[in-house]
Order: structure tokens, then C-alpha cells, then sequence
């Protein structure tokens, strides 16, 4: 990079400082700088300077703390920003470094509030993703950059699925807040651990959902969803779900009940298939995967 001879007499300075790009559905948190900072509104990702020996993933989520009043989860890969100039009002020769990381806040997060006390920032919020990016949301120009280059976090799920008839109903599972889709039902079942049978994960996620003994008995197909996303944790993520769909009974006089405290069902019970077909109940797109391939 070629700079005048003005710039090279300046003062030196060089600044290393860490941000987070935090999703939210369709939202992203950003944090306004105060006014002796800059002229007029102007918002920014939330993060700043390192201190000296201080890791930048722990630089980010102090500072993210300290501007949103969030604590935020910080991923592995950062977005570098390098950028020299001549600052205007303190004609210094700047070498400005930015770290910018994948963040993420639990859902029950309060809503953000600066916390810090006379800093660099006055306002927190939420703000639509898509104002940002079409440039109607004022914020400084490297937001944008950091923003494009943001890559949600992929995840690839196997899970299994249980299809458990009786008479005219079947057996289904009420997605609790901490899911996607909260409020829809859904077939029992869920992820299969590392190494484990899905037989046997079947059985233990139908002894989990609904406190039945499920006998497994044959595949009856596989359904797949890819989905961008907020997961329950909090994190935007790039998600495939595979799911093996087995046919399964319990015991005729069995009554379910969900064993599971805080999990992702809050509910269990044998819903009628004409009410999902007429939409009365709402459910996930696997029922009606499943009701449709079920013999």
C-alpha cells in the first residue's frame, strides 16, 4: 500500500481489536457509537480492543458483554480486517486490525443494554439483517464486509423417528421452546450418539419422550431437511437433518408421558390423524412425511 510522505512523518498507531457477528433469525445485534466518536447515528458490530496478553476470543465476549449486557458464545474462525489510514481529527498514521468472530446468545437472553459505563457505545439492539445489508441501517462500512462474509455454522444431525399407530391416531411429541418450531408436534425419536445402534436410540429416545418400551420394528424410509436457522442454543446455523423413520409399538394399555425435564418436547400424546390432515394440529414436515410413506 502506498502512502504520502505525510503519512509516513505521522505517528504511529496500531489497534488489534475482536468483534461478533450474532444472528438471530433474521436479526443481527449491533451496538450504536457515541456521539463524540462520530457524527450523527452510526452502529457497529459489537466487540473492541484487545488487552495486552488477552486472547481475542476472551476480548470478544467481554466486550460483548460490556456494550449488549449479552454473554455470548464465541466460534473458532475469525474474519481479519486490515485497514491503514490517516485518522482526521488526531492525524495519526492508524493501522486498524479486526477480528471478527461467530457469536451466539442463549434464546432466553435478556433484551441487550450497554452495560459499560462513559465507553465507546450508547444503544444495543436487535436490528433487521436485511437493512443492514441493502445499506438502509447506518453502520460503518466494514459491518458490511464482516457481514458477507459471515458463513453460518454447518451441522449434519442423524436422527431417528418413530411412527406408532393406534386405530385411527398416532403418537406424537410437542416441540418445546428450546426447539425449533416450538408449538408444533413432531414424531418422537432424536439424535443418535456417536456409535450407537439407531434401534437402540430409537428405544431410548421413546423412553425419554414418552416413558413407553418401544419395540423397533422395520425402516419405513428416510426424510432429510436442510434449513438455515437459530438453534435452540442461540447459534445461526447451516443445518441438515437425516432422519431414519422406523415403525414402532409399545404396549396396548401403555399411557405416554414425557420423562425428560427441559428438554425439547413438553408434551406427548395421540393425536388424530384426520386432525392432521385437516390442519387442525400443526405439525413438522416429517409427520407428514412419514403418515404419507407409513403402510
Amino acid at each position: 500500500m502506498d502512502h504520502s510522505s505525510e503519512a509516513r512523518d505521522l505517528p504511529r498507531r496500531q489497534r488489534v481489536a475482536a468483534y461478533a457477528v450474532v444472528l438471530r433469525d433474521e436479526k443481527i445485534l449491533l451496538a450504536r457509537l457515541a456521539p463524540y466518536l462520530v457524527d450523527g447515528e452510526v452502529w457497529t458490530l459489537p466487540g473492541g480492543g484487545i488487552d495486552f496478553g488477552e486472547d481475542p476470543r476472551d476480548a470478544v465476549v467481554r466486550e460483548v458483554h460490556e456494550e449488549t449486557g449479552l454473554d455470548v458464545q464465541i466460534g473458532d474462525r475469525a474474519w481479519i480486517d486490515s485497514v491503514r489510514r490517516v485518522t482526521d481529527t488526531t492525524r495519526q498514521d492508524m493501522h486498524s486490525v479486526r477480528m471478527v468472530f461467530e457469536g451466539w446468545a442463549p434464546h432466553d437472553s435478556p433484551e441487550p443494554r450497554v452495560v459499560e459505563e462513559n465507553g465507546s457505545t450508547v444503544d444495543a439492539r436487535w436490528v433487521p439483517l436485511a437493512a443492514v445489508t441493502d445499506g438502509s441501517w447506518p453502520v460503518v462500512g466494514w459491518v458490511r464486509a464482516a457481514v458477507e462474509e459471515h458463513v453460518a455454522h454447518r451441522v449434519q444431525r442423524l436422527a431417528v423417528k418413530a411412527v406408532v399407530r393406534r386405530g385411527d391416531t398416532v403418537l406424537l411429541a410437542r416441540l418445546s421452546r428450546y426447539a425449533v418450531e416450538a408449538g408444533h408436534w413432531t414424531l418422537p425419536g432424536g439424535g443418535v450418539d456417536h456409535g450407537e445402534r439407531p434401534a437402540a436410540a430409537l428405544v431410548r429416545e421413546m423412553a425419554e419422550e414418552t416413558g413407553l418400551v418401544a419395540e423397533v420394528g422395520d425402516l419405513l424410509g428416510v426424510h432429510d431437511l436442510h434449513l438455515t436457522g437459530t438453534a435452540p442454543n442461540g447459534r445461526h446455523e447451516d443445518f441438515h437433518a437425516v432422519n431414519l423413520i422406523f415403525a414402532v409399538t409399545v404396549p396396548t394399555d401403555a399411557e405416554p408421558r414425557v420423562v425428560e425435564t427441559d428438554g425439547t418436547t413438553d408434551d406427548v400424546a395421540w393425536v388424530d390423524v384426520a386432525d392432521i390432515a385437516s390442519g387442525m394440529v400443526a405439525v413438522t414436515e416429517v409427520v407428514r412425511h412419514a403418515l404419507g410413506s407409513a403402510p
